[in-house]
């Protein structure tokens, strides 16, 4: 028996409680919150039969993340959150067709992602006229026509923008980034500008692939892992098990990060007797809590110290004969960090000497080093040369390119990385658009197009009309959410591809429709018969997601149905694309995907092989380097540390324990210790004191920049916690709202919403 919804919204008026963080992470307990919530959003008989799928080489690949699959798999190959997206997109409750008229927008509009993820599946398309407050459902043919008439009533392509979440498969994106090309813009903003796209720049522009160089197998063989901004417990717990196989190989793990999160501490594998019933895998051997954005001040330490070593005995540390054949520019990080400066650095990270000179000892003394990174690095201003210092240390002892070594990107969505391959980008290669015109006969459009924080700015100057959304919660993940949600307002036109509600359904232009889609765990059957697609995981492996369940309704679509029924709908069916064709067989899709994407020669054999197979990676398996010298390149980067004036805090946003991305499965975070709310802000109890709050307190935090009005989260629950001296954190995405929109990344232009300026205001009411 499946729940119902909430009929009120605890996340609107939650009772937060604050225990002690946990010092561990997993164990029973994670076993039997998601066993109790799969039995009851699908029942047992139907939680069995999917969960026994989930991840497995015949069955379908989990959508709550990218972590990659061993060759040998368990009987449980999931984690908790896993169970949990899975149970919460395999609900057998739906949305019915009374809700519409019951909820305006202006009442959806107060309620919490919380609220609305938990009303059900969507069944039916629906359309919300200009001059409405609500939707009505409408028939697909009148769906498609509303958005073929907008599109085509546009001045110019350029006036729509294409959002995807990276949850996309390879066959749905190729199709969807392929219309949206004979439409005739590039204009296709998505997930990853949010959160990878610094890696994505540094890579590229260091090695030449903004991919990961390792294997799931390296990490069993590495001397020492660096675990660097990131928290495995709630993001991507498969991770642990490699690490905790990667100890009993006699592995260190290092941990960077201004948290301390339970996960690192201690890993209790339920699926061990020493994890279930015993003490568990002590994971992180040293934990250096740095002061958020002082990553590039550490990295750049170690490398210094590295040099040095060298220096005190040539030829003993450095590998020379890699440098020499496959590098560029060591001579030249050599003279820019002999000027280090001790204190600056010291400032940036908020360590002590000893604490890094141990890092960098465990470096020298590793044959074989990996280096794992996710937002905590990618979301500041210095992001890219972040990663590029993470580069240059590997490179100078010959990490990468050998086996148990390398740099390793943890990318969040399932295929957000293949969603990539496939096309799925503002700013395509010319190799890549000249194989589309060869393969369809059409010129694609060649100027690049707006990633998702321009797609804000040019919806604020009117300059995009049309929003459509493949998947994802724009409105809800993007930064500065004032100024993100006036601007979609603004426009004609908002479409959302979706199987369940959220925030972004509610925060819609004059004109807006909800069309709703088949999920990864539901059944394609189309004119040939059952359909399967493919993902990309974070190691560059490709292989198969087969969807098991009978669709909860007759109306859903898939959304290759959705994408070319809406291209023959925009573009007619005389043109050089076969839609109808690809909806068909999407074995045509991947004949196509196999002459466009390099690497993908023989793709439907291939992919049709129970393991799947492994896209090329030169810097991986041959030591070559698609740059344009053909070597890698030891870069100069300048230390900025993040400035912090006094009395203020630098900000982080984190996820909680019971949620992916903007998703939410519950109101807890019970490894933090926080439960039943999310209205927290997360301070060091001495910081706390030398601002004159205490514990409990409740506050509106403001974020200052230059020239602005100060953006406010207000009143949140004060918790002492054990952040880095001078930091601070709250949830994703509530605090999205503190991230000006200006704020980015250089050169990825990714939101920094890892290094927020705030100061706290007691309420009044407290005062």
């Amino acid at each position: 028996m499946t729940r119902r919804p909430p009929l009120v919204d605890a996340a609107a008026a939650p009772s937060t409680e604050v225990h002690a963080p946990a010092s561990w992470a997993v164990g029973l307990p994670s076993v039997s919150n998601a066993m109790s919530y799969a039995v009851g959003e699908m029942g047992a008989a139907r939680a069995l039969r999917l969960l026994t799928k989930l991840n497995q080489k015949d069955g379908f690949d989990c959508m709550s993340c990218a972590w990659p699959d061993p060759d040998h798999r368990g009987m449980a190959e999931f984690c908790e959150n896993g169970a949990r997206a899975v149970s919460w997109e395999a609900t057998q409750l739906t949305v019915p067709t009374s809700f519409w008229a019951e909820h305006s927008l202006t009442d959806l509009a107060d309620r919490s992602e919380y609220w609305l993820g938990s009303q059900g599946r969507l069944v039916e398309p629906v359309h919300k006229p200009a001059g409405s407050d609500h939707y009505v459902p409408v028939t697909w043919e009148d769906a498609f026509r509303i958005v073929a008439d907008r599109l085509r009533g546009l001045d110019s392509p350029d006036q729509a923008a294409f959002y995807t979440s990276g949850r996309a498969a390879n066959e749905t994106a190729f199709v969807y980034q392929l219309f949206v090309r004979a439409f005739g813009t590039n204009n296709l903003p998505d997930c990853s500008n949010m959160c990878h796209e610094s890696t994505g720049s540094a890579l590229g522009a260091t090695i030449g692939i903004g991919k990961s160089t390792v294997t799931y197998a390296d990490f069993a063989q590495a001397d020492l892992i660096v675990v660097m901004g990131q928290n495995p417990g709630t993001n991507h717990p498969r991770m642990l098990t490699a690490l905790e196989d990667a100890k009993r190989h006699g592995a260190t793990v290092v941990a960077v990060n201004p948290l301390p999160e339970a996960s690192l501490k201690r890993f209790r594998n339920p699926q061990t007797v020493r994890g279930a019933v015993g003490r568990g895998t002590d994971i992180a051997d040293q934990f250096l809590q740095i002061r958020s954005g002082g990553d590039m001040a550490l990295l750049q330490w170690v490398s210094k110290r590295v040099l040095e070593a060298e220096d005190r005995a040539p030829g003993t540390v450095l590998d020379h004969a890699f440098l020499d054949a496959h590098t560029l520019g060591l001579d030249d990080l050599r003279r820019h960090l002999a000027d280090l400066d001790e204190q600056e650095v010291l400032t940036a990270t908020g360590l002590t000497v000893a604490e890094m000179d141990e890092l960098a000892d465990r470096y020298l003394a590793a044959n074989r080093v990996i280096v794992t990174w996710a937002m905590g690095l990618t979301q500041h201003r210095k992001g890219v040369d972040t990663i590029k210092e993470i580069v240059n240390l590997l490179l100078l002892r010959g990490n990468i390119g050998k086996p148990g070594a390398g740099a390793s990107p943890i990318r969040g969505h399932s295929n957000v990385q293949g969603d990539r391959t496939m096309g799925i980008w503002e700013r395509p290669p010319d190799a890549f658009l000249d194989a589309l015109a060869a393969e369809f006969a059409f010129e694609p459009p060649r100027r690049h197009g707006l990633d998702s924080v321009a797609c804000v700015e040019a919806m604020q100057r009117g300059d995009v009309k049309v929003w459509f959304s493949l998947g994802g919660n724009f409105v809800g993940a993007i930064s500065d959410t004032r100024a993100a949600e006036a601007a979609v307002r603004g426009t004609d036109l908002t479409v959302q591809v979706s199987t369940k509600l959220n925030r972004s359904h509610v925060v819609t232009g004059a004109e807006a429709l909800i069309l709703p889609t088949l999920g990864r765990t539901d059944l394609d059957l189309q004119e040939t018969g059952p359909q399967f697609v493919s993902v990309e995981d974070s190691v560059c492996a490709v292989h198969a997601t087969h969807g098991p369940l009978p669709p909860v309704s007759p109306l859903l679509l898939s959304e290759i149905s959705i994408v070319t029924r809406l291209a023959r709908a925009v573009l007619g069916d005389d043109g050089p694309v076969d839609w109808a064709g690809f909806e068909r067989d999407y074995d045509t899709i991947r004949d196509s995907i196999a002459r466009v994407v390099p690497g993908f020669d023989d793709f439907n054999a291939r992919i049709r092989h129970k393991d799947g197979f492994v896209l090329p990676h030169g810097p991986r398996d041959s030591r070559t380097f698609p740059t344009p010298s053909g070597k890698a390149h030891i870069t100069v980067n300048d230390l900025v540390p993040v400035e912090c004036p006094p009395g203020r805090l630098i900000l982080q946003t984190v996820r909680a324990h019971d949620q992916f991305n903007t998703t939410m499965y519950g109101l807890d975070d019970r490894y933090r210790g926080i439960r039943r709310g999310r209205d927290v802000v997360l301070v060091n109890p001495d910081d706390l004191d030398d601002l004159g709050l205490a514990d409990g307190d409740r506050v509106d935090v403001h974020s200052e920049w230059p020239g602005e009005p100060d953006r406010v989260l207000p009143n949140l629950r004060v918790v002492a916690y054990p952040t880095s001296r001078g930091c601070a954190a709250a949830y994703f995405p509530e605090a999205n709202v503190l991230v000006p929109l200006a704020s980015t990344a250089l050169d990825s232009n990714t939101p920094v919403s890892k290094a927020i300026v705030v100061r706290l205001e007691r309420r009044a009411t407290d005062r």
